[in-house]
C-alpha cells in the first residue's frame, strides 16, 4: 500500500529492530552504534537529497528522499520520539501562516 501511513509503518518496524543483531539489520547496527552515527547518517542523506533536487534528477531524489526519510525515522526512534507528535506539530502549524509560525519562534528561525 503507497499512502501517507508508509511512514508509521516503517517507524513500527524501525523500533522492532532495536536491540536486533546488528550482523542481520542495518537498523539494528545504526542503533547499537548510538545517536551520533544515526545523525550523521541523516545529515550524508539529506545531502545526497539535496543535491539530487538540485541536478533535477527525480528518480533520485526519490531514492534519495526515501534513504532520508528512513535515517529521521531512525533519528525520532533513538530519541522516543514518536510520528504521532510530529504530525500533531505539523497539524498544529497548519492553522497559520507560514511567515507567521516562523516568527513565533524563539529568534525567528
Amino acid at each position: 500500500m503507497s499512502d501517507a501511513t508508509v511512514l508509521d509503518r516503517l517507524y513500527e518496524v524501525i523500533l522492532s529492530r532495536r536491540g536486533g543483531d546488528p550482523e542481520r539489520s542495518h537498523t539494528a547496527r545504526l542503533f547499537a552504534k548510538g545517536t551520533p552515527k544515526i545523525a550523521q547518517k541523516l545529515g550524508e542523506e539529506a545531502v545526497e537529497a539535496v543535491i539530487a533536487g538540485v541536478t533535477g534528477d527525480r528518480a533520485n531524489l526519490a531514492h534519495e528522499s526515501a534513504d532520508l526519510l528512513y535515517h529521521l525515522l531512525v533519528l525520532w526512534a533513538d530519541q522516543g520520539l514518536a510520528p504521532e507528535e510530529v504530525w500533531a506539530e505539523l497539524e498544529r502549524r497548519r492553522a497559520s501562516s507560514g511567515v507567521e509560525e516562523k516568527a513565533s519562534r524563539k529568534g525567528g528561525s
